[in-house]
C-alpha cells in the first residue's frame, strides 16, 4: 500500500506576525516555521500508524523552496519513508494542488492524506482540488480512518452526530481532530532522517488563480473590565451599550 501525505510549512504559533510592502507581503524575518500541525499530528501520524499495522510505504510531499527541507526532515524523523519537494513558490491552493496531483498521477498512490486546513491560511481547499484533478473520491475532515482490504471506513463529525463513510481506494482524505495523536521524533528517528531520500522535482506549468491584495492583523483585544458581582446594573449596561451583545 502506498500513502502520500501532503505537508506544508506554517509559522510557529508564537511568531510575531507582520507585513511589508504596503501590507501586501508576509514578513518572514525572524519567523520560525513548523510543519502545519493538522498535516503532522493527524495526516502524517495516521499514515504511520497504518504503516506500522501492515505493509505500507509513506511518502511526504510539499510544494516549496529549499527552506522547507527542515520541516521535511522532521517528517522523515517521525517515520516517513520518502520525501518529495516540488521546487516552487506557491501563491495559491490551485497551483499547489496541481503540483501534488501531477506527482500522484504517475506514482499510483492508494491513499492521499492532508490536514483539514493550514493554520496560516485556513482555506481547506487543497484536498478537494487534488481529488477533483485526479478524479478520486474525497472525504473531508475525517476524524477516524480504518483500512478494510481495498476500501476505507471513515467517520466524520456532523451536526448532531457522526457520519460513517465507506469508500473504495484510491481516495483523498483530509484529516481532523481525533484521527491520531501528536508524535515527537526520537534520537534514532532524527539520525535516520539524515540518510533518507529527499527528492527535488521541477514544477509543472499551472495557473495561479488567486492573488492577495492586502493583509491585516486582527484588532487588539481590549482590556479586561472587572465588575463587582453585586453590581448587576453596571454589567448589564456594559453588555448592552459597549459590548452590544444584548
Amino acid at each position: 500500500m502506498k500513502i502520500l501525505v501532503c505537508i506544508s510549512k506554517a509559522p510557529d504559533t508564537t511568531s510575531k506576525i507582520a507585513f511589508t510592502e504596503g501590507n501586501t507581503k508576509f514578513d518572514e524575518n525572524g519567523i520560525q516555521y513548523i510543519i502545519n500541525p493538522y498535516d503532522e499530528w493527524y495526516a502524517l501520524v495516521r499514515a504511520l500508524e497504518i504503516k506500522e499495522a501492515g505493509n505500507a510505504d509513506v511518502t511526504i510531499i510539499t510544494v516549496g523552496s529549499a527552506a522547507d527541507e527542515a520541516i521535511m526532515r522532521k517528517a522523515l524523523a517521525i517515520g516517513a519513508d520518502n520525501a518529495i519537494r516540488i521546487d516552487a513558490d506557491p501563491k495559491d491552493a490551485y497551483f499547489t494542488a496541481v503540483q501534488i496531483a501531477n506527482y500522484a498521477k504517475t506514482n499510483a498512490f492508494d491513499l492521499i492524506l492532508t490536514g483539514k486546513e493550514t493554520i496560516n491560511y485556513n482555506g481547506s481547499q487543497v484536498a478537494g482540488m487534488i481529488a477533483e484533478i485526479l478524479d478520486f473520491p474525497l472525504i473531508s475532515q475525517a476524524s477516524k480512518l480504518d483500512i478494510n482490504g481495498s476500501s476505507l471506513s471513515l467517520e466524520r463529525e456532523i451536526i448532531g452526530g457522526l457520519q460513517v463513510v465507506e469508500v473504495a481506494m484510491p481516495a483523498v482524505v483530509s484529516c481532523a481532530k481525533g484521527m491520531a495523536e501528536q508524535r515527537i521524533p526520537n534520537m534514532r528517528g532524527i539520525m535516520a532522517a539524515r540518510t533518507k531520500p529527499l527528492t527535488v522535482l521541477p514544477p509543472v506549468t499551472a495557473d495561479e488563480l488567486t492573488s492577495f491584495v492586502s493583509y491585516s492583523v486582527p484588532n487588539s483585544k481590549s482590556a479586561v473590565k472587572l465588575i463587582d458581582p453585586m453590581n448587576m446594573d453596571e454589567l448589564v449596561e456594559l453588555l448592552h451599550n459597549e459590548a452590544k451583545v444584548i
